[in-house]
């Protein structure tokens, strides 16, 4: 059962490890800025872990037909991240890559992508990416809970330690409180 959350931290080389943590820091740190630090942590265990789920589901259907890959990375959880981005998004089309593209297939672009990244499984990205447009399309509803409960995840341990590091930048849960954070 542990596995199916400490699945992202296994990395098979560096370059893997480095892509992890470029798509870790470009997606996640905008989701995080949304959300709030206590309710990133949350989503992040509760994406690995549907993500695996899903992927272990699916896993048994496609390994009939073609080799499937191993999950592991966070790039699931990222793919995640970025499905509640794009489906929570109220913009119709972005930049990507110099193109104006509509926003809901910059999530398949980055997919394609990831495909050609060493050790990357296309199947744990898919399943990532689908249980982030799941969740931000509020198919998971269970997941969420009020910015109430997120302001007095903010007082309780481990996070009101997290918020007195001074090298990291801890988000409020409370919408308020983020503005006033942003503002300051």
């Amino acid at each position: 059962v542990h596995r199916l959350v400490t699945y992202v931290f296994v990395y098979e080389d560096l370059t893997s490890l480095t892509c992890g943590a470029v798509i870790i820091w470009y997606f996640a740190g905008s989701f995080e800025k949304n959300v709030g630090t206590a309710k990133h942590c949350f989503l992040t265990v509760a994406f690995a872990i549907l993500s695996a789920l899903l992927y272990l589901l699916l896993e048994t259907v496609v390994s009939r037909v073609s080799e499937v890959e191993d999950a592991k990375g966070f790039m699931p959880v990222a793919f995640a991240t970025l499905g509640v981005s794009t489906t929570r998004l109220r913009m119709k089309r972005t930049l990507f890559f110099g193109f104006r593209v509509p926003v809901v297939l910059v999530p398949w672009f980055m997919l394609c992508v990831a495909w050609f990244i060493p050790h990357s499984s296309l199947l744990s990205n898919l399943c990532g990416l689908l249980t982030g447009a799941a969740y931000g399309l509020g198919y998971c509803f269970c997941l969420d809970f009020p910015e109430s409960v997120g302001s007095k995840l903010d007082r309780v341990f481990p996070f009101s330690l997290l918020k007195r590091i001074p090298v990291l930048s801890y988000i409020p849960g409370s919408l308020a409180e983020r503005r006033a954070f942003e503002g300051s």
